[in-house]
Order: C-alpha cells, then sequence, then structure tokens
C-alpha cells in the first residue's frame, strides 16, 4: 500500500476539484475540512533530499573542473563529479519508474487551469499579500506553475545533462570521427548551459521555499511529508477507516 490513495489504485476516491458557495452546502455534505495529510511519501523525501544532494555535490565539483573553484585536485574532481552523476541518473531512472508504476507521474501532468492565475501572484500578488490561489488536495500536489517547471527539469534539463555528460565522459570511442573536436566544443557547450539551468531552477526552487506561512514551513513539510490540505467528507473517511496513518491526529 502507498502512503497516497493513488489515482490508478482503483479505490474510488472523489474528485477534489469541488467548488462550493459559502453558507450552502446540503443536509448530507460539510464543507471541506483541513486536516494535515502525509501527501509526500518517504521514497518521495529520500528522492529529494539525496537528489538535492548530488546536485550541489555536482555544480561544486563542476565548478572546480572548469577552474571557477579550486578546493580539490583536477583527478579527483573528475572522480567525485563523475561518481556523482552516474548516482544521480541512477537515482532518476528508478524514480521514473516508481512514478510510473505508483501513477505520481499523474501529479506531474501540465495543465493550462489556474497557471496564470499562480504567476500573477507570484509575480506581485506575493508582495501585496493576496492569498494563494491554489489549495493542494490528495489527487494535485502542485499547482501547475510547479507541474510545468518540474516536468521541464525532468523531460528537458535532466536528459540533456545525462546525454552531454555520458557523450562528455566517453569522448575516446568517438574522438577518431571527423569534426570530433567541433562536436565535443558543441557537447561541453551544451553540458554547462544544461548545468546553469539546473542551477537556475535550483535557485528559485530555495527561494520559492521561503514563500510559506513561515520560512521554513515548505522544508519542514518536505522532511515530514505532513502539509494541510482540504479534504471533502468523503475523502476524510477513507483516510479514517483505510490508511490512518496518513493523518496526523491534534494533540490533546
Amino acid at each position: 500500500m502507498t502512503d497516497i490513495p493513488s489515482p490508478t489504485s482503483g479505490v474510488p476516491m472523489p474528485d477534489p476539484a469541488r467548488k462550493s458557495t459559502p453558507g450552502k452546502h446540503s443536509p448530507n455534505k460539510r464543507p471541506p475540512n483541513k486536516r494535515s495529510v502525509k501527501i509526500y511519501t518517504r521514497y518521495e523525501r529520500f528522492w529529494h533530499w539525496s537528489q538535492a544532494l548530488l546536485i550541489f555535490i555536482l555544480a561544486l565539483s563542476g565548478f572546480n573542473l572548469h577552474g571557477t573553484l579550486s578546493f580539490v585536485p583536477f583527478p579527483l574532481a573528475v572522480m567525485i563529479h563523475t561518481f556523482a552523476a552516474i548516482t544521480l541518473i541512477v537515482l532518476w531512472l528508478f524514480t521514473t519508474f516508481w512514478n510510473f508504476t505508483t501513477g505520481q507521474w499523474r501529479h506531474y501532468l501540465p495543465q493550462n487551469k489556474g497557471l496564470f492565475a499562480v504567476i500573477k501572484f507570484y509575480a506581485w500578488g506575493i508582495i501585496s499579500g493576496a492569498p494563494h490561489p491554489y489549495a493542494k488536495t490528495l489527487k494535485r500536489k502542485q499547482n501547475a506553475l510547479q507541474s510545468l517547471a518540474y516536468l521541464t527539469f525532468m523531460v528537458i534539463i535532466g536528459p540533456a545533462l545525462w546525454l552531454t555528460g555520458i557523450a562528455y565522459l566517453l569522448y575516446n570511442l568517438w574522438a577518431e570521427f571527423d569534426s570530433s573536436r567541433q562536436l565535443f566544443s558543441a557537447v561541453a557547450f551544451l553540458h554547462t548551459a544544461a548545468a546553469f539551468a539546473m542551477i537556475t531552477f535550483v535557485v528559485v526552487h530555495v527561494y520559492m521555499t521561503t514563500t510559506g506561512k513561515t520560512v521554513f514551513h515548505y522544508i519542514r513539510t518536505m522532511i515530514t511529508g505532513y502539509e494541510h490540505i482540504e479534504l471533502t467528507k468523503a475523502e476524510e473517511a477513507y483516510l479514517e477507516e483505510q490508511e490512518p496513518e496518513l493523518l496526523r491526529h491534534p494533540k490533546g
């Protein structure tokens, strides 16, 4: 049993995309109730933090290889960079398999609905104190902008780094081909460009973690897995009966 009720698990979960009119609820329904729910699985949190550590190691060793920094000898930097890169590729491949087999990939599907509202919020709404236009649900943990950013990271930036990095690593196998030097320069440029794209993604991602209720709200969520989200009566009843370990009950 997975930590999150999977949309593909066969369990008839109600659609969380709900609309209600204040003060007008049917006799058999009640307003959505906010509960502390474990929405990030143990593996998701392991993936997140191990990936962050590996990217940090790759960035530092990469700057060392380029001569921007110099904290270890060049051969050691090559070894560290190569080992971290291979480990990250293995992690990404396994995570891709995990996402598809658990149905978690659905959370990363891009959607147009709400995209411009979220962009508007982060552009100036957050400065004026406007409320966030998106609320997390059991079926949709990411808002439209997050889904688009993560999909770009996993489908474009990540593979660009893999392919150019592997080509760079195996240069001796194709060094004798015509125009190999020009191709090598192109590979090096693309790898560096993808690396800076990843660093930019991480910097923006770290900044976004400070925009929660408190500076460390989102970081704490990614450590514990728990987040306060709105549950319908049916969703709450399902979790109480089938997966009570996902609910954090108030103390006292």
